[in-house]
């Protein structure tokens, strides 16, 4: 809801290019967001089409990145000229190329004992500095009750911020969407990535997969289990999305990707409040949404921290310090201290301060740890103003209760 997408056929597609969408991930890992993340094709887009329930699942995922080369095709076609494609794999080799640097741990999931040894094998040659948490197989059966909640429970209590997960399309995208804001970690469907990246499976060459023949190319490998998915799928998408370019308006089309185009330069500047507001564990999603409806549909003259004012969620001095102050804090000459911020943003008050300073003096803990610990903020706030504070430059506190 936060990030700019562009519709194709009946779902919506992210429309970031490939290394924002990958920074938009490894900075919900890195704060450990329950996030969910559907890597969208051909097959996936049809799935939604046909059924309703699977629509609203797509819908709910957090980020959608267009797979196929003809989503991309058609996002190019709608305006945006620089889309790229964003797949399975050149995600998963991102990833794993980025977490060491941002101290982030990754935990594979599904397939199988032999597919997740192989990958290890390479992992481990490719990425000598990758954190694998765990990898585990999944049975080809639905988990109890009792064996699903221990495996939520791994996987929280691993620290894991990545989950890659290989249950194949519809079945992992359910599987997110029936966990999320359960899994303290960024969940990403990569379908058939895992046996490929095992060596199980070949990877077609860069210039089938520019050229949008890569299904040709899995075609020729696996004829007999693939003629039935393509055969359904590949006709009625290609008509639905000369349809969509048929009937669409250009005028409009034409607009809305120039403010797409728009808001993806701003990413590469301060994000918008609301997801501030969400990254610093201070909103849910769903108030959000509500406030953008609220927008949409009787104030668009009103400013988003305005309505979430009025609404009485957020405090004032809160939404101002995130608004105003936060993205500023790159361009301050001075550093101070984490809590001359939360107390800015009117989430700690003087007596608490001081009750952590002289807790920190006792057991030399940081400020920000004992405040989560006493329960009077959460990590992810902590988290998303250190990232602001690590980024100033200036690098040296000036009071102790850093």
């Amino acid at each position: 809801m936060f990030l700019p997408k562009t519709k194709v056929v009946n779902s919506w597609i992210t429309a970031l290019r490939f290394n924002e969408q990958m920074d938009t991930l490894i900075r919900w890992a890195k704060t450990r967001q329950s996030r969910m993340v559907c890597v969208a094709n051909v097959h996936m887009l049809m799935e939604a089409y046909w059924n309703p329930e699977f629509s609203r699942v797509l819908e709910s995922a957090d980020l959608v990145t267009p797979d196929g080369m003809p989503l991309v095709w058609m996002m190019r076609q709608q305006g945006l000229r620089q889309q790229d494609r964003v797949a399975g794999m050149e995600i998963l080799l991102r990833l794993c190329d980025l977490a060491p640097r941002k101290k982030v741990s990754v935990f594979f999931l599904g397939s199988d004992e032999q597919t997740l040894a192989a990958m290890r094998q390479r992992l481990e040659q490719e990425f000598p500095d990758l954190d694998i948490a765990a990898m585990e197989p999944l049975p080809f059966r639905p988990l109890t009750p009792s064996e699903d909640r221990a495996l939520i429970e791994r996987i929280n209590r691993s620290g894991a911020g990545l989950v890659f997960l290989s249950l194949g399309c519809p079945k992992q995208e359910l599987w997110m969407a029936q966990h999320q804001g359960q899994i303290n970690a960024v969940t990403i469907g990569l379908g058939g990535v895992f046996p490929v990246y095992a060596g199980q499976k070949k990877w077609a060459p860069r210039w089938v997969r520019e050229n949008g023949l890569e299904w040709l190319y899995r075609f020729v490998q696996e004829p007999t289990r693939l003629w039935g998915r393509y055969s359904k799928t590949i006709p009625p998408f290609v008509w639905l999305a000369l349809k969509q370019l048929l009937t669409d308006n250009p005028v409009k089309n034409a607009r809305y990707a120039r403010e797409l185009t728009r808001a993806i330069q701003n990413r590469k500047g301060d994000r918008p409040i609301g997801q501030l507001l969400v990254e610093a564990g201070l909103l849910s999603p769903r108030q959000v949404e509500r406030i953008l409806q609220e927008q949409r549909e009787r104030n668009r003259d009103r400013r988003f921290g305005e309505l979430l004012s009025e609404y009485g969620w957020v405090k004032p001095q809160t939404i101002d310090f995130f608004a105003e102050q936060l993205p500023q804090l790159k361009n301050q000459p001075e550093k101070y201290p984490i809590g001359y911020y939360l107390k800015s943003a009117a989430l700690l008050d003087d007596d608490q301060i001081e009750a952590i300073v002289k807790h920190q003096k006792k057991t030399g803990l940081r400020f920000g740890e004992l405040a989560v610990v006493k329960g009077w903020i959460k990590q992810e706030t902590v988290d998303l103003v250190l990232e602001h504070i690590e980024n100033s430059q200036n690098s040296s506190p000036t009071l102790s209760m850093a």
